[in-house]
């Protein structure tokens, strides 16, 4: 007969693989043979010197992970996802109108995107992609970005703010702004829980160290 305590665990065990198979959890497992997270592991050693000052919070991968490829909408209401951008270098940030830090954090956000649709992050492949998660009014988040001068970041959102309880649920989000770094093959370089003034020297230093590292990379 079993005991309650192990029907227990089953039972945890049992939610903990259905939770896995919803939300993709299990391609955040460890992927030790997957050659193409080992060179994100690469840039992520290589850029771990430059998280500091304005971005000393980012914290670089240590494991070989590769980043679900998560469902959203664009701005005209049609879904996209985050493989998509595969073969580019992304700042994927999830943000919401009710986050005071995120309202700070996405001018920075913006101007960085401009620097880089101008060029002037080394002409490489790169993307901000702000996605908002408000599960209310989606008509707020649009009017704070333009109420905020946002020009640069394209609008996407996610209403049931799956990719968010997918990161949480993962160890990978711990609250709001939750920003990823993933490399052209969709592993993760790094993460950043809380704000950042991504468009600061020291974050266009730590953008270009990627870019230039995963160029690298790529091309060896």
């Amino acid at each position: 007969m079993l005991r309650p305590w192990f029907l227990t665990i089953a039972t945890a065990a049992g939610l903990a693989a259905g939770l896995a198979a919803v939300y993709g959890i299990a391609g955040l497992a460890r992927n030790a043979d997957d050659k193409a997270c080992l060179s994100a592991l690469e840039t992520a050693r290589h850029i771990a010197p430059l998280a500091r000052g304005e971005v000393a919070a980012v914290e670089p991968a240590d494991v070989a992970l590769q980043v679900p490829a998560f469902n959203f909408q664009d701005g005209a209401g049609r879904r996209v996802s985050l493989a998509d951008w595969r073969g580019q270098v992304v700042l994927l940030n999830l943000w919401a109108t009710w986050c005071v830090p995120c309202r700070k954090e996405m001018p920075a956000l913006d101007n960085l995107q401009g620097r880089n649709l101008q060029g002037r992050l080394g002409g490489k492949p790169f993307q901000v992609i702000a996605v908002n998660i408000d599960t209310r009014d989606p008509q707020k988040p649009l009017a704070f970005l333009k109420q905020a001068g946002v020009t640069h970041l394209a609008y996407y959102s996610d209403q049931s703010a799956q990719v968010f309880e997918t990161l949480r649920t993962a160890g990978k989000a711990f609250g709001m702004p939750t920003t990823l770094l993933v490399d052209p093959q969709g592993c993760e370089i790094g993460t950043m829980a809380g704000p950042a003034q991504w468009s600061s020297d020291d974050g266009v230093k730590l953008v270009r160290a990627i870019i230039a590292s995963d160029t690298k990379t790529v091309t060896r």
